[in-house]
């Protein structure tokens, strides 16, 4: 029995990973520690936690950043994937404090126990972004692209990813760096530009786009990510140790053709999308170029365009439980590239 330490597993994309593994592997033994922030819930997790006697799920209500937490639980562990993080981008504007701290100083500790214990890792996945890279220089962003991270998240996101790296070259660690695209599906966050979109018109209110609405992402759906860092995950080490990997759909669509979609698919009437300003920051364009885990993993994407928003807008109207808590936290007030001082 392999035993899985798996940070931040009851955030959105922690949580279908921790599922995903949970139902494929039933001889695997899952340790998840989250603190539980905003973006977090217990109800994400594979079994709920209050159930006595599973010996193949336990859960650990705590922060990355707890040197002697994490000693203990990666000295229980054979492989550990590291999602633990602080990852709104227009949060991150308005208060950036607990992102260095979490993202920087939570991988720190994470791997420095993975270096006292190097022993029994066989793998260490540390959870990147494609916000590390900026805006694309390229048509597609390959993994030698250039690292200009263009807002707090991003600025952290790349210390950490660098972190992980220097500690697979200086200690000889059996690191791993994933570097995932724009992400979207079930039990995400409605502070996230998706989840958005499709809550406001069940609200029936207007849709806000930033600037123009021509700012560009890659959009992959959360279960195929978690499929490909499962292919990272038991690849041989030859192939995937001290290597970076890109997950995306290689085709990017601006923030305004995205709600034009959801509209059309929920057939709302609210009229067009609104302008507010532009974020601070602005990244114009992520487009991801994902030949190597191709190459290497024979990893591809499964989920259509289309059939992703359909599944995920279903999902939203099923579980209005689940998120209308949320509403409170979908705006957050920033000073934008104008001066003025409005809600993202």
């Amino acid at each position: 029995m392999k035993t899985i330490l798996i940070t931040g597993g009851a955030g959105f994309i922690g949580s279908t990973f921790t599922q995903h593994i949970y139902h494929k592997y039933p001889d695997y033994k899952i340790i998840v520690v989250d603190c539980l922030t905003y973006a977090g819930a217990v109800e994400n997790l594979p079994v709920p936690i209050w159930k006595e006697n599973n010996e193949r799920f336990l859960f650990w209500y705590g922060n990355v950043i707890n040197g002697e937490l994490m000693d203990t639980l990666v000295s229980q562990a054979d492989m550990v994937v590291h999602f633990a993080a602080e990852s709104h981008v227009t949060r991150s504007i308005y208060d950036n404090t607990e992102f260095f701290r979490t993202d920087v100083l939570g991988t720190q500790t994470v791997a420095n126990a993975i270096c006292k214990y190097k022993s029994r890792i066989e793998r260490f996945i540390h959870i990147s972004t494609s916000e590390v890279y900026g805006t694309a220089q390229s048509q597609k962003m390959d993994e030698e692209h250039p690292l200009n991270p263009m807002s707090p998240y991003a600025a952290a996101k790349a210390g950490a990813d660098r972190l992980v790296y220097s500690y697979w070259a200086t200690y000889g660690i059996p690191a791993v760096i994933v570097r995932p695209f724009n992400n979207y599906g079930p039990r995400q966050h409605m502070e996230k530009v998706i989840p958005r979109f499709i809550t406001s018109i069940m609200l029936n209110e207007k849709l806000r786009v930033h600037g123009d609405g021509k700012s560009a992402r890659d959009f992959i759906h959360v279960q195929d990510n978690c499929e490909a860092v499962d292919l990272v995950l038991h690849a041989p080490a030859e192939k995937v140790v001290g290597e970076v990997f890109n997950v995306g759909s290689g085709q990017d669509r601006s923030i305004l053709s995205i709600a034009h979609d959801i509209v059309d698919l929920m057939g709302s009437d609210n009229g067009p999308p609104i302008n507010i300003g532009d974020r601070p920051g602005q990244v114009m364009r992520h487009t991801a170029d994902t030949a190597k885990i191709r190459e290497v993993l024979g990893w591809k994407p499964k989920t259509d365009w289309t059939e992703g928003l359909e599944k995920t807008i279903d999902w939203y109207d099923s579980n209005m439980r689940w998120w209308e808590k949320q509403l409170w936290m979908r705006e957050i007030p920033i000073i934008t590239a104008s001066g003025e001082k409005e809600l993202h």
